[in-house]
């Protein structure tokens, strides 16, 4: 079982960026996979969260709704997470993250079974 993030990268205020999360593993597949960020200095912050198949139920953070959408791709076995309008505070570094199901409880990442590795987000002019 392996989550990893990538697609991170600099971006201006703003800007659009699509980051990805590839999972391996039978397990994942009837899991809900979300995206939580950590910038420096502060606590881990749940951003989203999709449900097991393609059409599967979403949550989203308040700081995020409107700006981020999410998606997932059962077949490749990838979740992306879409973000547009992105604003110096959004700089932290982002990690997908599956648990079995997407709910508000998701989002505080106490229900959380696997964690991936990180991929850093710089929104900056």
């Amino acid at each position: 079982v392996q989550l990893q993030a990538s697609g991170g990268g600099l971006v201006q205020p703003g800007g659009s960026l699509r980051l990805s999360c590839a999972h391996s593993g039978f397990t994942l597949d009837y899991y809900a996979i979300g995206w939580f960020r950590q910038a420096p200095g502060k606590e881990r912050e749940g951003v989203s969260c999709i449900g097991s198949s393609d059409e599967g139920t979403r949550h989203f953070a308040d700081s995020v709704k409107g700006r981020f959408t999410i998606s997932r791709d059962t077949a490749r076995k990838m979740v992306y997470l879409q973000m547009n309008a992105l604003q110096p505070e959004d700089t932290a570094v982002y990690f997908c993250a599956a648990s079995p199901y997407c709910n508000g409880y998701f989002l505080t990442g106490y229900g959380i079974d696997y964690w991936g590795k990180g991929t850093l987000v710089t929104v900056s002019s």
